[in-house]
């Protein structure tokens, strides 16, 4: 679109609706939708409103979309969301510049100018992907923790600090800093924007799912994949259809002992049994009110884990508190309140918004819970936990052959006998619950009264505390915290995702050993928004979600094997028993200990010189070029191959015939299975190749700090150590069967290139909810590097269907039957008829698939017009050059 400010829609007002807001002395254009809105419109379809209605070209289409967001998505018509923010962490965002960098080049090799490749709408970065729980239990553990992290990330961070010279309105918060949503929450998000004397919404787009944390102060967004977050960074706008909007009433207050953990964890279970897949939530009802907005953004993380786009809690005096408390201004705070109650924004408890649907929750009825094995969805309460462990283990004894195993490990020259249900590791993490003082507090509090008590962490738990904010060891600090913590191992290891992420880092040896060598199952306790299989740490079979005070109980305990109601975490020195409610802190306790430890000069302090970094940071020197360097013997950022030899014009859609299934899965795979982001293992395909460079096994370092690389990516595709390719039964991770060589096994990357190389497609055959979980770019762009041209699945996630046409492999979702009716042994050769349609812009509704003579419709999931184009073109890359090349051509004409 052009005649316009990416940002702003300056030039435009097809509808009348431009007018002025006078707050704090300044006089702002901003575009009032009250004459267009109804009044029950819902507060998240308001906001999509205003910017269609910013973004109106005067043109029948505009109309349409207008028409569309005031139908609530009745029309089916697709709408285009121009973002007001793209936000990226280091793991998805070095491959993003990667991608901008590329793109770069292609422009120059096809006589464009490479610096029409730049981000056209502020574009921020937070390194919090990167560092490893190497170091624990010791207080030198954060020193070395960072000093490990630069060591192997060197080539990454000399990469984005090009990135942050080289590219307009991208901005990098450097490592050490906190988690991006953390740092979204606390310092970044405006809630209203204000650009060239403009008052626009904060439209948040984020490379990572958990984006929606942003959603508890007001500010719709979720997360995207990072190629199409390139696209916004160019000023694409995003098309997307209209969603239905759940509204989650709640009513009451938490109950003495319920925390923020639990309450998200029990909204997961319901909103998942509901169904709110690709649908936004939006919260209101009195409950609204009696949620400090700490509370809110914890359940706004955890949206994904719904399986919502966004979990929407209005602005309210709530809202405003907490801007003044992390130090905005007071003048944006007047700002806030002015454009939200002008525009209709303000939450109001008695409002009757008109939802798709509604479900109700009462916030009395919450209890304390874990979630677990292995999905944020199972909910386990408390008083059940011993038992649901128990049948976890039996479980995973029986689907991996193993007896219900007790073994002696020895540490520092003390022998323990531990058991099925151990916990290996405990972690206080995640911006989920460390952005949260009041169970941060109720940590630090529990921590004080078990070591009083004469109690201590089990020395077998590898316990780690990893916060998302420098906030929270200041306000530990000054409430005196900081030794009882650290008494029972929780030393700070760093400012980042780490065990969230699966940057865990390894177990306690003995530990590890038992595991191998005696079959030992264990457990991870953490305080984090994801379980799934192999996500935490490859060694750990079952994974729970808890509260942080909850995490330091199961660390004292040391298994999860407990009843933490009836049984004693432990002895205190006269061997009376200590039990959990023994030392839970009181609510009144907690809130004053917050009163008296936290205040606004602690958030202005800590992001005073946020873009800055400290001195390592600052010691990196790159210079400030057009293109990239790329470095040939680089193994962290190498050149991907997307557009080698990329014609002006796309070329012709054609038939999908003979190709081979390269994986066969079942229901639920996640993007964890699909491109994980743990430790690159020493047997792995990625190894192999990294030893053949010559990088040691110790600088392996994990696939999430190796997105820049395309070739580790590529062999790293469907290499987590759970996965279970169907294709290949007894066999788990990176294997399957070469139907080019008589069904021979081998490494799935070395059969497609053998598929490659013998010009044979590929597809994936999948169950229901294929792409679930992190909006992981590679999850989309491993698969397509290998020849994967088409996924046939069930079902998708929305952000990882997305993902793959931005990448230009084709989603085709089942109508009938199953992946065994599809491919009952995965030899098949599969035929997909019907996409020529594609080549004249129409999207055939459905498709057949052709199977060992059965034929099956598919359901084609492009689900807008941008998305036909998108896949016609080969992706959203090659779609962005040629429109920056046609754009260029007619300037100079």
């Amino acid at each position: 679109m052009t005649g316009h400010n990416h940002l702003t829609g300056s030039g435009l007002d097809a509808l009348g609706t431009r007018a002025s807001l006078e707050v704090a002395g300044r006089s702002l254009t901003y575009h009032r939708i009250d004459g267009l809105a109804p009044a029950d419109l819902p507060i998240s379809l308001r906001i999509l409103l205003e910017n269609v209605a910013r973004f109106h070209d005067g043109t029948s289409r505009g109309d349409g979309q207008v028409q569309a967001v005031l139908e609530r998505g009745v029309s089916g018509a697709p709408v285009d969301l121009y973002p007001s923010r793209v936000f990226l962490h280091d793991t998805n965002g070095v491959p993003t510049v990667v991608d901008l960098a590329a793109m770069r080049d292609a422009m120059t090799a096809m006589g464009g100018d490479p610096r029409l490749v730049n981000p056209v709408i502020a574009s921020e970065l937070v390194v919090d992907h990167s560092v490893i729980a190497d170091v624990f239990g010791r207080s030198d553990a954060l020193t070395r923790n960072v000093e490990l992290e630069y060591a192997r990330n060197e080539e990454r961070y000399r990469f984005l600090k090009w990135g942050q010279q080289s590219l307009e309105k991208f901005s990098v918060v450097p490592p050490g800093t906190g988690i991006m949503h953390q740092v979204n929450v606390e310092h970044l998000a405006r809630v209203v924007m204000v650009e060239d004397g403009w008052a626009i919404p904060d439209v948040c787009l984020g490379t990572d799912s958990h984006t929606t944390m942003v959603n508890g102060l007001g500010v719709l967004g979720w997360g995207i994949g990072g190629i199409e977050a390139e696209a916004a960074m160019l000023g694409q706008s995003m098309s997307a259809l209209v969603p239905d909007v759940v509204g989650v009433r709640l009513t009451g207050e938490l109950p003495t002992g319920a925390t923020a953990t639990d309450l998200v964890l029990t909204l997961t279970e319901l909103l998942r049994a509901h169904g709110v897949i690709g649908k936004f939530v939006e919260f209101h009802g009195t409950g609204v009110a009696a949620l400090p907005l700490a509370d809110r953004v914890t359940v706004a993380n955890m949206s994904p884990e719904f399986g919502s786009t966004c979990a929407l809690f209005p602005v309210d005096d709530e809202t405003l508190r907490y801007l003044r408390f992390t130090g905005r201004s007071e003048d944006h705070v007047a700002l806030v309140e002015a454009y939200a109650k002008e525009q209709g924004l303000w939450h109001h408890p008695g409002s009757a918004p008109r939802f798709t649907d509604t479900v109700d929750l009462d916030l009395t009825t919450i209890v304390p819970s874990l979630a677990g094995p292995s999905r944020p969805e199972d909910r386990v309460p408390l008083d059940q936990a011993r038992a649901r462990v128990r049948t976890a283990v039996d479980s995973i004894r029986t689907r991996d052959s193993k007896r219900d195993t007790t073994t002696t490990v020895v540490i520092d020259g003390t022998a323990h006998e531990v058991s099925d249900g151990a916990v290996a590791v405990a972690a206080i993490t995640s911006c989920t619950n460390t952005s949260n003082p009041a169970v941060m507090v109720a940590a630090g509090l529990l921590a004080r009264n078990a070591v009083r008590a004469g109690l201590r962490s089990k020395p077998w738990v590898k316990t780690t505390l990893s916060p998302g904010s420098r906030v929270v060891m200041d306000y530990y600090r000054r409430a005196g915290l900081v030794p009882d913590l650290e008494a029972l191992g929780f030393h700070l290891a760093g400012f980042g995702c780490m065990t969230c992420i699966g940057a865990s880092g390894p177990l306690i040896g003995p530990v590890s050993e038992a595991i191998a060598d005696a079959g030992l199952t264990v457990a991870s306790v953490l305080s984090g928004n994801r379980n799934f299989e192999g996500r935490i740490q490859p060694e750990v079979a079952m994974n729970y979600l808890a509260s942080p005070p909850l995490v330091i109980a199961y660390a004292l305990a040391g298994t999860m094997d407990i009843d933490l109601g009836t049984e004693p975490l432990g002895h205190d020195p006269e061997g009376n028993p200590v039990c959990l409610r023994d030392i839970w802190p009181d609510p009144k306790e907690i809130a004053a200990v917050m009163s008296a430890s936290i205040d606004a000069a602690m958030f202005t302090d800590a992001y005073a010189n946020v873009f800055a970094g400290d001195r390592r940071w600052q010691d990196i020197s790159v210079p400030a070029t057009e293109s990239f360097a790329w470095g040939e013997d680089s193994t962290y950022v190498r050149r991907p191959p997307y557009h080698d030899d990329m014609a002006r014009e796309p070329g012709a859609v054609h038939d999908i015939v003979g190709a081979r299934v390269l994986v066969k899965l079942g229901d639920q795979v996640t993007t964890d299975h699909i491109s994980p982001a743990g430790a690159i293992t020493a047997a792995s395909t990625a190894a192999r190749y990294l030893t053949q460079l010559g990088v040691p096994a110790g600088d392996f370092n994990t696939y999430a700090s190796r997105r820049g690389n395309h070739e580790v990516m590529m062999r790293g595709a469907f290499a987590n150590v759970r996965l279970r390719n169907r294709i290949a039964p007894g066999t788990r991770g990176d294997r399957t069967l070469n139907f080019l060589a008589n069904g021979r096994e081998s490494s799935i990357y070395d059969a497609a290139a053998a598929y490659r190389e013998a010009d044979v497609p590929m597809v994936v055959v999948a169950g229901r909810d294929y792409g679930g979980g992190s909006s992981r770019d590679w999850a989309a762009k491993g698969p397509a590097l290998l020849g994967v041209r088409a996924v046939i699945a069930q079902s998708f996630e929305r952000i990882h269907r997305s993902n793959l046409v931005a990448m230009g492999v084709l989603p085709l979702e089942l109508i009938d039957g199953g992946p065994d009716d599809l491919a009952p042994t995965g030899a098949e050769a599969i035929t997909v008829a019907g996409l020529e349609p594609l080549n004249s812009g129409r999207v055939p509704a459905t498709v057949r698939v052709l199977s060992k003579g059965r034929s099956f419709a598919v359901r084609v999931r492009l689900d807008t017009p941008r998305e036909a184009d998108y896949f016609r073109h080969g992706g959203v890359m090659p779609y962005v050059l040629r429109g920056l090349l046609t754009s260029t051509a007619e300037t100079d004409q």
